[in-house]
């Protein structure tokens, strides 16, 4: 089985740092990292990624849930959402882009494992 490649966009640099060997020591690639929802699509072309790991608050004119919709609809990527807000109306929103999973911050190596092996059967 290859090794596959995912996207983190993330703009909380300690939270990416983390992130990103935690994705590392579970045997996944990281291609590149985003904080708007601009470079993360600028990333999508360039790197092709087998998933994204998408914040839903990011910096720059669109947030996560409008980069994931993008994403899934000009990519057909799956998305993973991994937030820190869980409010209602969130949630409502983040259910609406039909994502392949959802990670409230703060996650462990067992919450991105769990996520990442369903989002990609």
């Amino acid at each position: 089985m290859s090794e596959k490649v995912i996207l983190l966009v993330e703009d909380d640099d300690i939270i990416a740092k983390v992130a990103e060997w935690r994705l590392k020591n579970l045997g996944y690639k990281v291609c590149g990292r985003a904080v708007t929802g601009a470079e993360a699509m600028e990333q999508v072309v360039k790197n092709k990624p087998d998933l994204v790991l998408m914040d839903i608050n990011i910096k720059g004119d669109i947030d996560g849930i409008e980069t994931a919709k993008m994403i899934k609809k000009g990519f057909n990527i799956p998305v993973i959402y991994v937030t820190s807000h869980s409010d209602g109306p969130t949630l409502e929103r983040a259910r609406d882009t039909k994502p392949d999973g959802f990670i409230v911050k703060p996650f462990d190596d067992n919450d991105l494992r769990v996520a990442i092996g369903l989002a990609l059967k």
